[in-house]
């Protein structure tokens, strides 16, 4: 099944600047939100009285309860429609952030950090596929660049902004803050986003939604793109797990502070995705995929040295090219599913529950790995996952490709 490529917009248009700065600018709020508790897990342990392990779950419980609203929330934005359900998913977590700065129990926080997941999920459900249908089908993978640099910025500054401002007043104030800056974007987003024009509404009906996932899922090159996901998170996830560990200890004892300033590395990945974006309207993403991936792999290995500045520049690598990888994977999904017919907010729903599946996974074997054989053992385990992600972009060149209407020398998607 085939259709045809709407008209959309192009980078000299101001409606094009609106796109793109409204969700660079709700990428950095909504994973400002997931991950502002990060920095805090200590203050949170020494607060509520409970253990290490414990406080961590303000951080998979909301990433967990995001990776399976995504599953319901691309399905619902393909009925109601996709600003609508991102509008109303910015302020709704950022008001369910906001009130965890007032819990005073321990249950209380993991159940409003639960509905955070859940109701920050209807954007990165929705993102690409608004821009798939509202950009431009020849810039559409440089704008999704731009929103995952977005997300990589906000995943940053929820580590750092948060810490600073715990550091400052206290933790109340820093998740307040982060609720806040929810808020306001939210306000900015409603003014600055377009409104959908080429977006068709399919029914919300369980005939109609399982003919939309059978489509999503028999497709091999879309079920590889999701393969690629899982393990290109699963392997950048695993090695910032494990390194908390090893510079935590000897010979580097670094403090809690000074391994958040690791994610500043995340900037690099931001630049990388848009620039990665880029290369792959000209060249394609079958030809960008396989070496950012590469790239990756090669960060992880370099973070077999003793030296901590090699170490840093490793883990700089490994970020230009995760986000590299997944801005450019992400756009390829709603490109091809878009080709396939309706359904494509739950495409890449689809992708991103397997891209947080391979968070959770594998992340979760990296501390079992770093307990058993130190980091040599973290290496071979997210150098592994990487190296699968690898073989999977390469075969994607062995999927044919799916047709397109209109532009006679479109990227091949």
């Amino acid at each position: 099944m085939t259709s045809a490529v709407r008209v959309g917009y192009e980078p000299a248009e101001p409606a094009y600047r609106r796109v793109t700065v409204a969700l660079f600018l709700a990428g950095v709020a909504t994973f400002a939100t997931i991950y502002c508790t990060q920095p805090l897990l200590a203050v949170l342990a020494a607060e509520f009285a409970i253990t290490p392990a414990t406080a961590t779950l303000s951080v998979s419980v909301t990433t967990m309860s995001l990776g399976l609203a995504l599953l319901f929330a691309g399905p619902l934005s393909d009925a109601v429609g996709r600003t609508r359900l991102m509008l109303g998913s910015l302020a709704a977590s950022g008001l369910a952030c906001l009130a965890c700065a007032f819990v005073t129990d321990w249950t209380q926080m993991l159940l409003l950090r639960g509905a955070v997941g859940v109701l920050v999920a209807g954007l990165p459900a929705v993102a690409t596929a608004y821009l798939r249908e509202e950009i431009h089908h020849h810039w559409a993978t440089a704008a999704t660049g731009l929103y995952i640099g977005g997300t990589a910025i906000g995943g940053m500054a929820g580590r750092l902004v948060t810490g600073f401002l715990a550091t400052a007043f206290d933790w109340r104030v820093a998740i307040g803050g982060i609720g806040v800056l929810g808020l306001v974007v939210a306000a900015a987003v409603t003014v600055i986003l377009p409104r959908s024009r080429n977006f068709r509404p399919s029914a919300l009906h369980h005939r109609a939604l399982r003919a939309n996932a059978r489509r999503m899922l028999v497709d091999r090159g879309l079920v590889t793109l999701y393969g690629i996901g899982f393990a290109s998170m699963g392997a950048f996830v695993a090695t910032f797990n494990a390194l908390s560990f090893r510079l935590a200890g000897a010979p580097f004892f670094l403090s809690p502070a000074a391994l958040s300033l690791l994610f500043l590395t995340y900037a690099v990945g931001s630049f990388a995705s848009t620039w990665a974006g880029r290369i792959a309207t000209r060249h394609g993403s079958r030809a960008v995929v396989p070496w950012a991936l590469a790239v990756q792999g090669a960060g992880i290995l370099l973070t077999l040295s003793e030296a901590l500045p090699a170490i840093v520049a490793g883990v700089a690598v490994v970020s230009v090219g995760f986000f590299a990888a997944h801005g450019v994977t992400s756009a390829w999904v709603t490109a091809r599913a878009s080709r396939k017919g309706p359904g494509t907010g739950q495409a890449g729903a689809l992708y991103l529950f397997g891209y947080y599946l391979g968070s959770s996974a594998v992340g979760a074997l990296a501390g079992a790995a770093w307990s058993a054989a130190g980091w040599p053992a973290v290496v071979a385990l997210a150098g592994g996952t990487v190296a699968v992600g690898v073989l999977l972009a390469v075969s994607m060149r062995r999927v044919p490709v799916l047709p397109v209407v209109i532009d006679p020398q479109p990227p091949q998607h």
